[in-house]
């Protein structure tokens, strides 16, 4: 393994490196950016809406109305009163 500092040849199984003594750490082969981050909430986000309005379309014919009775602060202004 080589040490990323002084590209001196190490053991591989050495914890640093025997010539500047830095740790001798694999550096990550990819690591996402706020922009990977961004794109991918967005991605999640348009499947969840989209899921949504598909779900709600499917399922509009078992959807029930809630009688007057039951919510009456939904009744227009002028209605309630008689």
């Amino acid at each position: 393994m080589r040490c990323n500092v002084c590209n001196t040849e190490n053991k591989d199984a050495s914890k640093n490196c025997k010539k500047c003594g830095k740790p001798l750490l694999l550096s990550p082969i990819w690591s996402p950016t706020w922009k990977w981050h961004a794109k991918t909430l967005g991605m999640i986000y348009v499947g969840l809406i989209l899921l949504y309005f598909f779900l709600n379309s499917l399922l509009k014919p078992y959807l029930r109305e809630l009688p007057p009775e039951v919510t009456p602060w939904l009744k227009k202004a002028g209605a309630m009163h008689p």
